[in-house]
């Protein structure tokens, strides 16, 4: 509900503040004295188009602020959320300013927000109908949506939607799939070759880096033979050479005449069992290093087998990785986009199958949607023509139109269902039921915006339902049913209603008046709630006229009832 309203230089007000209430508020006043500006600012902050000629004369900018209580809109506040925008305690804050410039500005909770994000996030929960329009029930999307929640049909038509975005969903995934064919094929071709091409190289990074050594032995055959032996001569002396001896027969000479000593001083006895250690170490090194040198032997045929399969190894490395670890998981990656790619003729035929399953399952949705609605259709014509009947229009008819829905090719309805579901209405006999947007009287176009939200008030509760005038035209005991319904409709929703009969003025919770004079050569209007003594003496006016009498006021008591003390 909107709890506060401002208005700052817009047309000939200066500035006012209104506290509405829950329930019925009502504005009454004068012909021209400024009720039309309060539903204009309202348009205003429904993100309505604003022109810079309804900036107050003399003022460069112009304002509309409202405070909005959110507690009961959970989805608003979720969606406000979403898009940042800070709710604090339950109340919004819409602010909207116009400049001659044409450089104005709209903002909710704080945030700059573009004028269509405005429209968006009030659309559906602050509905205003005038004599020239109703934001909402002109469109015709917004009578499915009705009707359905009328009859308790929400969740299937939820359940329809959502099973038509599936299909949608798989829809796009198969035109993909299908579209890629080609390329696919193409790209299955690569990954094959380059997973061929990794795996017959046989990689093992342990069995490559014996290669890189056993290449490195091969290709040093002749030093490595030289130095060996020259190495070997050193520690076991050249064989045949009874003049030279090695490093080991001297490393034992050594240890002998130490061990020969040890009577005489057991420390050098201690250095010669040590180099008993050395000896036998010694002895080790050089039958190993016998052991190898022996093996060594120049062998161009495996130097150059090892040389190719080096090579190839560097190819891959350059085409697929740095390293063997390097290639080979790029083989892991190539080899698991090819298992998925090869098996996309799989996938398309599990698509299909699942389509076809959830288009099945849609259907019987669909189905089950429309045969609820024909039966909520005619119950909701009944209640609506009653409404009317009771709004002084004995002739009017209402119905719902179930036209099919447009459907896209190989789906068996719309996202909604099968119908589009629109109201029609005709006023006078003789006259064909007719879309609301084509009613040509702005108060038929009102009452019968009156009796539609009579009859759905439940299903769409929580709004904020603005009426300019809807008792245009009717007096007596119609205007006292308009004001009745409502008062009925404000049981659901916040009502702000300007009126001219005191028969509709009596039913308010809330009743401001507004007043238009001159002050210094300019006019201005004041709007002021009125309650008790005031409030009769308003009622009176707008039952006697100008001059207004006892019998009127008591005319005017009568009407408020409990309400004339309040």
């Amino acid at each position: 509900m909107i709890e506060t309203l401002r208005i700052e230089n817009l047309a000939i007000v200066d500035r006012v503040e209104l506290d509405f209430g829950p329930g019925l508020n009502v504005l009454t006043g004068e012909t021209g004295a400024g009720k039309s500006i309060v539903l204009g600012a309202l348009s205003l902050l429904a993100g309505a188009r604003a022109a810079a000629d309804g900036i107050r004369e003399g003022s460069e900018t112009a304002a509309v602020e409202a405070v909005f209580h959110t507690a009961k809109l959970a989805d608003l506040e979720d969606e406000l959320v979403r898009r940042g925008i800070a709710i604090d305690d339950h109340q919004l804050v819409i602010r909207r300013t116009l400049s001659r410039s044409g450089r104005g500005r709209s903002r909710m909770g704080g945030e700059l927000v573009p004028v269509a994000t405005l429209a968006e996030l009030c659309s559906g929960r602050l509905e205003i109908s005038s004599q020239h329009d109703s934001q909402s029930l002109l469109r015709a999307d917004v009578h499915g949506r009705l009707l359905d929640a009328r009859a308790g049909l929400g969740d299937l038509r939820a359940e329809v939607g959502r099973r038509h975005a599936g299909v949608r969903a798989l829809d796009a995934e198969l035109e993909s799939l299908r579209a890629a064919a080609r390329e696919r094929i193409q790209r299955v071709d690569f990954l094959r070759f380059q997973v061929e091409e990794i795996d017959a190289a046989g990689l093992d990074p342990e069995a490559l880096e014996a290669l890189r050594v056993e290449r490195g032995r091969l290709a040093h055959a002749g030093r490595l033979g030289e130095e060996g032996a020259a190495a070997l001569a050193l520690l076991a002396g050249e064989f045949g050479d009874g003049d030279s001896g090695g490093a080991t027969e001297r490393i034992g000479e050594a240890a002998r005449r130490l061990r020969a000593l040890h009577k005489l001083d057991p420390e050098l006895a201690a250095l010669g069992e040590r180099l008993d250690s050395v000896l036998l170490e010694a002895r080790d090194v050089a039958l190993e290093l016998e052991r190898v040198v022996s093996g060594i032997e120049a062998d161009p045929a495996r130097l150059a087998a090892a040389d190719e399969r080096l090579h190839a190894v560097e190819t891959l490395q350059r085409k697929y990785g740095a390293s063997v670890e390097e290639v080979l998981a790029f083989r892991d990656r190539a080899a698991a986009e090819l298992e998925g790619l090869e098996g996309a003729d799989a996938r398309i035929a599990a698509l299909e199958a699942e389509r076809r399953t959830l288009v099945d399952e849609l259907a019987g949705c669909a189905d089950r949607l429309g045969a609820g609605r024909k039966k909520a259709s005619r119950a909701l014509a009944r209640e609506v023509q009653a409404s009317l009947r009771d709004l002084d229009m004995p002739e009017a008819r209402f119905a719902v139109n179930l036209d099919a829905a447009e459907a896209s090719p190989g789906m068996p309805c719309g996202p909604t269902g099968r119908e589009a579901p629109e109201f029609r209405f005709s006023a006078n006999p003789g006259e064909a039921l007719r879309p609301l947007r084509r009613i040509a009287s702005g108060g038929e176009l009102s009452r019968a915006f009156l009796g539609i939200k009579r009859a759905v008030r439940e299903a769409d509760a929580g709004m904020v339902l603005v009426f300019d005038e809807v008792d245009a035209g009717v007096g007596g005991r119609a205007a006292e049913r308009v004001g009745r319904t409502l008062a009925e409709l404000a049981q659901n929703h916040q009502v702000l209603c300007i009126t001219h009969l005191p028969q509709v003025a009596a039913f308010a919770d809330t009743h401001f008046r507004v007043t238009k004079s001159v002050r210094a050569g300019r006019t201005a209007v004041e709007i002021a709630e009125v309650r008790g003594a005031e409030r009769v003496e308003e009622i009176a006016r707008m039952a006697g006229g100008e001059k207004v009498g006892e019998a009127t006021r008591r005319h005017a008591r009568h009407l408020l009832g409990p309400r004339a003390t309040a």
